[in-house]
């Protein structure tokens, strides 16, 4: 039922009607569409006709190869990506669930991709980007990523046998640091500014593969948003319904994109009559694609102030997240830092600790106050282990315990 990769070619964004080969993988964006100020990202084209519906019938559990039809070859082995849980949020904490309430399929749902192999959504992008670098012949994967997508191209890389080398932001978390060495990449700690150029010359001079952005708008890899798709398949299965809207933590928005398209798949394969509205929840440092979608341009790039939502603060956007934001019928929210860590502490109550990146579909979905038919589902990113500032801290010791020091204003 699985079966082969139906794709069948790269499609530019900027113009459907252009078209080239699957492979090689078009890493600077369209060459025929994009100009000196925007950078038109490609996506991937299936065999829709050939799609066995039965596909839609499976559990949706770990590795993402059982959706291997839709996707782009599947050359790197899996570490068990997908298959993440759908767990209902209780806005009131310890207060009973009515049947009534239930019933109303009006809830609202965290879908937690930290329970990923690298314990982050990158894992589902990363799969099938490496899977191109083995596909292609290179002698390595190269990315630059102040956290969650180093650490995941470095663990698929080394699981496909491939060299990586990760160029890292010099500010990124100590915990980060380790964590992508410990796959064994090259890790360079550089100035931000400074990542770009030292990876395209990593990809020019070597001839690695990169698993990111090289373009003055967003771009990224062609086949990386492929990877997002199956998170609106298990969406679909988990809830047995496509959601009315889902709220993405949105940093270049490739999941924001990827997420959406796979609903628009399930429309066009029959199996579904609607696709969700889409919300992109950027900082309010920055936001590039609320001023993308605030001016009728194709991407933006704006400046950063301070946010410790290092993960989702940054100056480029792409037309990705514009397409899906638009044609959706969502909206483009911006979220301070104090509303990601209400988020954030208030997901950690019920079980979920999330990197304060990570929250941010929560925090954009209080923030909207709006009324769904339906079920809402906020993607949550990442472990909250990533963030800035964790391990620092240190904690007093009793030397002489009693049960007063459990009092809650002990």
């Amino acid at each position: 039922m699985n079966g082969p990769s139906l794709a069948l070619r790269q499609r530019s964004l900027g113009d459907p009607a252009t078209e080239f080969p699957l492979f090689p993988p078009l890493t600077r964006g369209c060459p025929k569409t994009s100009t000196d100020e925007i950078a038109y990202p490609l996506e991937i084209t299936y065999d829709y006709a050939r799609v066995d519906r039965r596909l839609f019938e499976q559990e949706p559990g770990t590795d993402i190869a059982r959706w291997a039809p839709l996707l782009p070859p599947l050359e790197a082995p899996s570490l068990g990506e997908g298959g993440t849980p759908l767990v209902e949020f209780d806005g009131i904490y310890g207060a009973p669930r009515s049947a009534a309430h239930r019933r109303s399929q009006n809830c609202v749902y965290v879908k937690d991709e930290s329970r990923n192999p690298t314990w982050s959504h990158k894992d589902r992008l990363n799969r099938v980007a490496v899977s191109a670098a083995v596909a292609s012949g290179a002698p390595g994967v190269v990315v630059a990523s102040s956290g969650n997508h180093g650490a995941s191209a470095a663990a698929y890389a080394a699981r496909a046998g491939l060299p990586a080398i990760v160029l890292t932001s010099a500010d990124s978390p100590p915990a980060v640091q380790a964590f992508v060495r410990a796959y064994g990449a090259r890790v360079l700690s550089v100035p931000a500014e400074k990542r770009w150029p030292l990876l395209r010359e990593v990809v020019d001079r070597l001839g690695y593969h990169p698993v990111s952005n090289q373009t003055v708008t967003h771009t990224g890899h062609p086949f990386g948003p492929e990877g997002y798709k199956t998170i609106a398949y298990e969406l679909f299965l988990q809830l047995g319904r496509v959601p009315a809207a889902v709220f993405t933590p949105t940093g270049y928005a490739e999941l924001l994109y990827g997420v959406w398209k796979g609903f628009v798949e399930l429309r066009l394969l029959g199996l579904a009559g609607t696709v969700p509205r889409m919300f992109s929840c950027e900082t309010a440092a920055g936001g590039p694609h609320a001023r993308a979608l605030a001016t009728g341009t194709p991407a933006a790039v704006v400046e950063v102030g301070s946010s410790d939502a290092y993960g989702i603060a940054g100056p480029v956007g792409g037309h990705r997240g514009v397409v899906a934001v638009r044609d959706s019928g969502g909206a483009a929210l911006l979220v301070t830092d104090e509303e990601l860590r209400s988020a954030q502490r208030d997901l950690a109550r019920q079980g979920l600790w999330q990197e304060l990146s990570g929250a941010a579909g929560l925090a954009g979905y209080r923030q909207a106050r709006l009324d769904f038919d339906g079920p809402v589902v906020c993607v949550a990113t990442s472990s909250g282990f990533k963030d800035v500032g964790v391990g620092a801290e240190r904690f007093a010791v009793l030397e002489h315990p009693t049960l007063e020091d459990l009092a809650p204003d002990a």
